[in-house]
């Protein structure tokens, strides 16, 4: 049974970091690629990030680009997100998703359907 467990939002002030883990169990992890998504009350879920299987190539979706850093551990089963400068617009809540099959697509489509299991969600509140 693949489990997905984002950790680490919380309430940040405008301009702080805050560092999102991802934990998967149940598959082969160092073999697919993951993907970071968020979304905001009364938004569309929204690509912020993948990483490939081998950390290799990374993407970014564009509103987070220069800010938000993705990485991987295969030794861990764990996938970071680390994000900097954040911004009120930043506020969301933010999923870990793994594709059914490896390797999966990382790319700057960045899109949702191409993802099949989805962690619960962390929620990442930025304000003053």
């Amino acid at each position: 049974q693949v489990q997905v467990v984002e950790s680490g939002g919380g309430l940040v002030q405008p301009g702080g970091s805050l560092r999102l883990s991802c934990v998967v169990s149940g598959l082969s992890f160092p073999y697919y690629v993951i993907g970071w998504f968020r979304q905001a009350p009364g938004k569309e879920r929204e690509g912020v990030s993948c990483v490939s299987s081998n950390d290799a190539i990374t993407y970014y979706g564009d509103s987070v680009k220069r800010r938000f850093v993705i990485s991987r551990d295969n030794s861990m089963n764990t996938v970071y997100l680390q994000m900097d400068s954040l911004k009120p617009e930043d506020t969301a809540t933010y999923y870990c998703a793994v594709p059914q099959w490896p390797p999966g697509r990382c790319d700057d489509a960045l899109q949702d359907q191409d993802y099949y299991y989805w962690g619960p969600g962390t929620q990442v509140t930025v304000s003053s």
